[in-house]
Formats: C-alpha cells, sequence, structure tokens
C-alpha cells in the first residue's frame, strides 16, 4: 500500500483527551518532575508529538505494527512514537486515521483491546 503526495489526517474521539491526560497529567506526576533539572515541559512534548503526527500525512507507513496487535492477528493498525508516546494509527486509502496516543509503559495489550477492538 503505498499513499502518493499528502494523506489527509483524521482524529478519532479521545485522541484530544489523550494528550490531555498522558502528556499534562501523567507525565508531570510520574517522571519529569524537578528531579530532571528544568522539570517537565508538557509543551515541548505536545509539540513533539504534534510532529510525529505531522509526518504521517507524509510518511504513513514509516510505523511499524503494534506487537500487541501482532500477537493476535491483526496488522490493521501501525504505530509511531515520540517516546515513551506511541501514537497508534491506521491507514486507509488516502486517509490516516490517528486512533490513540498513550504512554508506552501503560499495558499496551489492554488498553488496545478496549479502545481499538472493544473489549
Amino acid at each position: 500500500m503505498s499513499i502518493a503526495g499528502r494523506a489527509h489526517l483524521n482524529f478519532a474521539p479521545g485522541v484530544q483527551f489523550d494528550l490531555v491526560w498522558e502528556v499534562s497529567q501523567r507525565a508531570v506526576r510520574d517522571d519529569f518532575g524537578p528531579a530532571h533539572g528544568e522539570g517537565f515541559r508538557s509543551d515541548y512534548v505536545l509539540d513533539r508529538i504534534q510532529k510525529v503526527i505531522d509526518t504521517l500525512a507524509t510518511f504513513p507507513e514509516r510505523g511499524s505494527y503494534p506487537k500487541e496487535l501482532l500477537a493476535v492477528g491483526i496488522r490493521e493498525y501501525r504505530r509511531t512514537f515520540f517516546k515513551p508516546y506511541r501514537v497508534i494509527y491506521r491507514i486507509i486509502g488516502q486517509d490516516v486515521y490517528v486512533y490513540l496516543i498513550a504512554d508506552g509503559r501503560r499495558d499496551m495489550q489492554a488498553l488496545l483491546e478496549r479502545r481499538l477492538l472493544g473489549a
């Protein structure tokens, strides 16, 4: 599957919440406190995640298949990341659909099953 030109980016409901929760709440609390020098800069992380997402419009096939989905035989979704944040998306025709942005240290198997497969 190859997309000529730029793909159109689409966002599933809940992706904006993912950004707010994962970056602004979880990361601040877990590992970007004052012990890391200048402290956590959520605007920097949000900017980097946005750049990763923006590259999907030009290079959507760059991402790999999430191992948690491959384990159950699903190859419809791909992942890319700005560590530790994972962006889960799907290519359909000339469109890229972003379904999930999550801290990869979470239980991704359960999260992907719940959000993508409705389990």
